[in-house]
C-alpha cells in the first residue's frame, strides 16, 4: 500500500545526525524510511512514520533489496533521499572502505533511484573539501578545494561522482562542519576537554597559529539545515552545494582559555611549539600508547587551519543560520564533565 506522505529516505538513519534528522522530517509530515546495517546500536523509536530498512551501501544486493522495498511502498515516488551513510576514520590512515562505502555506495544507491520519480538527492559533504583561508578571511562554496586527508579527499571523490556520473540528478550538496552536541562529541573538542580536565601538560603546547580556528556547529543546527534542504528543494538548483555551520570559529587560544576557566577556574595557558618538535613528540605519545593516541603526526601541519565560513546561500536558500553557539555550549559540556566524569567519558568514546 502506497503511502499518502511525501516518501524521504534517509542512509546513516542509525547515526548521531541521521536519528533527529528522521524524527524531525516524519514531524514535518514525511514517510522516511530510515536505511542502515543490522547491528549497529538501535536508536530509540523516533515517530511513528519512521521505518527502519536494512541496508548495507557496500553490498549491491543489500542496497537493491532495501530500495525495491521502499519503490512498493512509494509507487516509486520520492520527495528527496538525504543520504548520509559514509566511512569516516580520524586516524588520518587511508582505507578501502573510503571508496567501497562512501564512493560506490553513493554510486549503489544512485543506480536504483533510476526506477524511482525522485525530486531531490542531499549529499552530506563536509567544509574540509575546501582549502583552509588566511585568519579574518571566509570560505566560500566556489573556494578552491583542497583534501589534506583521506576523508575529505573521499567527499571530493563522491560529490564528482554525483556531478558527472548522475548529472541528471536533482543534486545538493551540503558541505557540514564539525557537528558538536551539548556533551561533546566532535572528536578535537572533546580530546581538548580532556586534555585540559586532566591537566595534561601536552595540552599546554600548539604547534600553529593560536588564533586561527574551525567552525562548528550544533548537532540540532546541522539537523535543521538537512531538513530544511529537504523542505525547500524548489528554491535550490540542481548541483548547488551549501555551507553548514558557524561563521566565525573561536580562536584556539580562546577555546582552550575558555575551557580552562570552566574546568579549573583559571586560564589555561597555551604556548607555541615548532612543527618538527610537535611532530617528533606526536609519534612518540603514539608508539607509546601502541598507535591508539588521538594526535597523529599527520595533524601537526594542519594546526594552522583556519575555517570560517560564508554561510550567504544558506541564509538566502535554506533561511537557515545557527542558533547556537560553540562558545555557549561549552559551559554545558563541561558541567556535564564534571558531573559525571565516567558517564562524560563513555558517552564519548574516550578513556
Amino acid at each position: 500500500m502506497c503511502t499518502k506522505r511525501p516518501a524521504v529516505i534517509v542512509t546513516g538513519s542509525a547515526g548521531m545526525l541521521g536519528h533527529p534528522v528522521c524524527t524531525r522530517l516524519a514531524e514535518s509530515g514525511y514517510e522516511v524510511f530510515g536505511f542502515d546495517r543490522v547491528g549497529l546500536p538501535e536508536p530509540p523509536k523516533s515517530h511513528p512514520h519512521v521505518r527502519d530498512i536494512e541496508c548495507d551501501v557496500s553490498r549491491s544486493a543489500s542496497v537493491r533489496a532495501a530500495m525495491q522495498k521502499v519503490h512498493s511502498l512509494t509507487d516509486g515516488k520520492l520527495a528527496s533521499v538525504v543520504h548520509m551513510a559514509a566511512f569516516y576514520d580520524f586516524s588520518g590512515e587511508d582505507s578501502d572502505l573510503y571508496d567501497t562505502v562512501t564512493v560506490n555506495g553513493t554510486d549503489r544507491l544512485l543506480n536504483e533511484l533510476e526506477e524511482f520519480e525522485c525530486e531531490q538527492f542531499v549529499f552530506t559533504s563536509t567544509m574540509l573539501v575546501h582549502a583552509p583561508c588566511e585568519v579574518g578571511e571566509k570560505i566560500r562554496e566556489d573556494s578552491p578545494f583542497q583534501a589534506k586527508w583521506p576523508y575529505p579527499e573521499s567527499k571530493i571523490k563522491t560529490e564528482r561522482l554525483i556531478r558527472e556520473g548522475h548529472p541528471n540528478v536533482n543534486s545538493v550538496f551540503l558541505r557540514i562542519s564539525g557537528v558538536y552536541t551539548d556533551y561533546g562529541r566532535q572528536p578535537t573538542i572533546v580530546q581538548q576537554l580532556k586534555r585540559i580536565y586532566e591537566k595534561d601538560f601536552q595540552g599546554h603546547f600548539f604547534p600553529g597559529d593560536k588564533e586561527a580556528g574551525q567552525s562548528a556547529v550544533h548537532l540540532d543546527d546541522a539537523a535543521d539545515a538537512i531538513v530544511r534542504s529537504v523542505e525547500h528543494c524548489d528554491r535550490i538548483e540542481p548541483k548547488t552545494a551549501i555551507l553548514i555551520g558557524e561563521p566565525d570559529p573561536m580562536p584556539y587560544s580562546a577555546l582552550q582559555n575558555l575551557i580552562g576557566k570552566q574546568l579549573h577556574g583559571t586560564e589555561w595557558k597555551t604556548l607555541y611549539v615548532p612543527k618538527p618538535v610537535a611532530k617528533v613528540g606526536a609519534a612518540v605519545t603514539d608508539c607509546v600508547q601502541g598507535g591508539d593516541a588521538f594526535i597523529k603526526p599527520f595533524m601537526v601541519d594542519m594546526a594552522d587551519d583556519h575555517y570560517a565560513l560564508d554561510i550567504t546561500r544558506a541564509k538566502d536558500l535554506l533561511g537557515w543560520e545557527p542558533t547556537h553557539s560553540l562558545s555557549t555550549t561549552l559551559p554545558k559540556m563541561t558541567a556535564l564533565l564534571k558531573e559525571d566524569p565516567e558517564q562524560w567519558y563513555e558517552l564519548n568514546g574516550v578513556s
